[in-house]
């Protein structure tokens, strides 16, 4: 117990004592290359997985460098990946437009398709474990609700929540499948960002919900939350803008101290406008974040108030292996990347 003690106590004055870092660049190095469209990876011990559209998914070794890559084919259809989450054990991809396909890694090698929706309506948008037991995934509004799926046993079944468990949607509420951002966790909690720049959450992995509105504007159907990120259960950021008019910064960037309870705009009317990827950089106290979409990347070191474009490169959405690399994807490419 006292080494315990010792542990908790060295911990806390280091994280008193955490500078500020301040990135001036980022350096850009592909590490695979393919006529794709990648919106979704996952950072898994040394490797980074990836599922895409044309069915493809696969892995590269961040070591040697490998890729290995296949394709999942559902009987004549070729299904359109946008979403991925892991356990220790499993990788999962789930596909967006009817049917929604939700696959597992299965016996000899195979996927294991292991949850399966269709209808008018059904479009998935993004997904992710809070831990080996416990997952989940959001899409567009069905029957006057988000479509949440849920599972509570590392992903072998799932389960839809119903309507009624559920706050009332909005007439074409659905999530962005631009970046598998849409939903953060941190323990039991669980936030979802929507296209009507509301906050879903959750503080017992889905059982019961509360809904927040956000200043972030939503009034065109291209305008909402594209992706929230919480660097504990009370900081927390979203952002998102218009794709179809990219240099827009009015309403799009906001930032919450208490869980999401309330959240206030971030350098209103200033760059960055239209971004599909924000994250918390590691080891920061919150304090450095990422922005990133297909026109360019940039950084803020002081929680969201002032921000530098650091890059032009084009991505849709990013993860930090540290505090000073991370990985990208985009239009034909993943990349890594190393900010100093």
């Amino acid at each position: 117990m006292r080494y315990a003690l010792l542990i908790v106590i060295l911990m806390v004055s280091c994280s008193k004592n955490v500078e500020p870092i301040k990135f001036s660049s980022v350096t850009v190095t592909d590490i695979y290359t393919d006529s794709l469209s990648v919106r979704a990876i996952e950072l898994m011990g040394n490797s980074l997985a990836f599922a895409a559209n044309k069915g493809t998914f696969g892995t590269i070794d961040l070591t040697t460098g490998k890729v290995r890559t296949n394709i999942e084919k559902y009987h004549t259809k070729i299904p359109e990946f946008r979403a991925v989450a892991h356990t220790s054990t499993d990788f999962f991809m789930l596909s967006v437009e009817s049917p929604a396909l939700l696959y597992k890694t299965g016996e000899n090698g195979r996927m294991e398709l292991v949850y399966k929706e269709e209808g008018e309506g059904v479009f998935y948008d993004a997904m992710t474990f809070l831990n080996d037991k416990d997952g989940i995934a959001v899409g567009d509004s069905v029957d006057g609700c988000l479509s949440i799926i849920i599972t509570s046993d590392g992903g072998a079944t799932w389960s839809k929540i119903s309507c009624m468990q559920l706050p009332a949607g909005i007439e074409g509420e659905g999530a962005f499948a631009a970046s598998n951002t849409n939903i953060a966790t941190i323990g039991n909690e669980i936030w979802i960002g929507t296209t009507s720049g509301r906050v879903l959450h959750s503080k017992d992995k889905g059982k019961k919900w509360d809904i927040t509105q956000t200043p972030l504007r939503s009034e065109e159907p291209t305008e909402g939350i594209y992706s929230i990120d919480f660097n504990n259960n009370k900081l927390g950021v979203a952002i998102g803008g218009d794709y179809t008019k990219p240099d827009t910064a009015k309403e799009n960037k906001a930032i919450t101290k208490d869980g999401g309870k309330t959240w206030q705009l971030l350098a209103d009317g200033n760059k960055p406008a239209y971004k599909s990827c924000i994250q918390f950089v590691p080891g920061t106290n919150g304090n450095g974040i990422v922005a990133a979409g297909f026109n360019g990347i940039s950084y803020s070191f002081d929680m969201g108030v002032n921000w530098k474009e650091l890059s032009k490169e084009s991505f849709y959405t990013l993860r930090f292996q540290n505090d000073s690399v991370a990985y990208a994807a985009g239009k034909n490419r993943i990349s890594k990347l190393v900010f100093k």
